[in-house]
């Protein structure tokens, strides 16, 4: 393979793991990159899981054998059968040798460092018809991340030892995409995670919010939020510290991540200073009402603060048409409020409190404007002043 053909396939290489846009898209974009350049049939990129002491394979591509996933999910091998990750990456490199890539045949090593040596990916190569494969050290921040590993069937030339060479500059581009993607994945982690709990935070919520107002509207997903006010807040931080209110507020985070685990795919959240919210997409709003219910149990056990305030909104119950994720807002923000003037022990639920959808105190607080110098009787809503829609 000439230079410039190499050049080319490197460039390649970090343009399609630049463009990815997820991890998975990464892992593939790595693997099908490397395969092509250097003329495999399959590729693999395994992730070095120190603490379980095994190789992980995060994806397989190209001609893959029967019983080999595109992302599998349980694919794994312990580090003991593959001593060559320990014994010639680790120590023989941290004793001042290189991370250099090596090539196998099914016939054993072909050569180099690794002449005579004959291990479990030999006998592999045998059991999925692959004639000869080269793997290659990934290395991230100075250590080993993993290995990238590409393969020919049998009959196809043999890998020699520009190749490995080769493989070792493709494991170099491919590391420097698993940072940048590492790194944007934690950019954007912490752009949708609030500090204080760990909990998703509000631009989480809202983006999450309007995805699943589009599904019901789109498909008629039953959506639900579930809106709460820690009580006692202002209390615990006036006599005890706003430390100690700090740790209400990750206290009360827990128990709201515990109960919306109980809602599959359920999105826990921090809105802000003692406002938090449970938003559910495909429960029906019986089963959202019961968690939140058992929210209000949990809350009321906490030894500090003095429970919380809780409001449902759900596009299961009689609470009119939800074109918007505002007005879905609006109308759990209004029984949260209902739930606190009340001092209510359990959720107050949108479209259950009147009878009827029409004579529901609920709908009526969150649809009617604000009439001047009512601040102190209801709620300020977030938006006021748009008519709800």
């Amino acid at each position: 393979m000439g230079e410039d053909v190499r050049l080319r396939a490197v460039v390649e290489l970090a343009q399609g793991m630049a463009a990815a846009r997820t991890p998975r898209e990464t892992w593939r974009a790595a693997a099908a990159g490397a395969c092509r350049a250097l003329g495999g049939s399959f590729a693999a990129l395994s992730l070095w899981e120190r603490e379980l002491g095994r190789l992980r394979v995060l994806v397989n591509t190209g001609e893959r054998s029967e019983g080999e996933e595109e992302f599998p999910e349980c694919e794994a091998y312990p580090v003991h059968q593959f001593p060559e990750i320990t014994e010639f990456l680790h120590e023989r490199w941290a004793g001042g040798g290189e991370p250099d890539a090596w090539v196998e045949t099914a016939g054993g090593a072909a050569g180099g460092r690794f002449a005579g040596y004959c291990h479990q990916r030999v006998s592999a190569l045998r059991r999925r018809g692959r004639g000869c494969c080269v793997v290659a050290p990934v290395v991230l921040h100075g250590r080993a991340w993993g290995e990238l590993y590409v393969a020919r069937p049998l009959g196809a030339p043999v890998f020699g030892r520009p190749d490995a060479d080769f493989a070792t500059v493709l494991a170099s581009v491919v590391a420097a995409g698993i940072a940048q993607t590492e790194r944007l994945e934690e950019a954007r982690r912490l752009a949708f995670t609030d500090a204080l709990t760990g909990l998703a935070n509000r631009r989480a919520v809202d983006l999450r919010l309007d995805e699943a107002v589009e599904r019901h509207r789109a498909e008629g997903d039953v959506v639900s939020l579930v809106v709460c006010d820690v009580n006692g807040l202002k209390r615990v931080n006036d006599t005890l510290g706003h430390a100690v209110g700090d740790r209400l507020l990750e206290r009360f985070g827990s128990v709201l991540s515990l109960c919306g685990a109980m809602l599959p795919g359920t999105l826990a959240a921090r809105l802000g200073g003692d406002e938090f919210c449970l938003l559910s997409v495909g429960p029906t709003a019986d089963e959202v009402v019961r968690v939140a219910d058992e929210l209000c149990g949990r809350a009321a056990e906490l030894e500090l603060g003095d429970g919380v305030a809780c409001g449902v909104a759900s596009t299961g119950d009689p609470i009119g048409p939800v074109r918007s994720a505002r007005r879905l807002f609006r109308l759990a923000d209004a029984a949260q409020y209902r739930a606190k003037a009340a001092h209510a022990v359990k959720p107050v639920v949108a479209g259950r409190e009147g009878g009827d959808g029409e004579g529901d105190p609920v709908l009526r607080l969150a649809d009617s404007p604000p009439a001047p110098g009512d601040a102190g009787e209801r709620r300020t809503f977030r938006g006021r002043g748009q008519p709800p829609s």
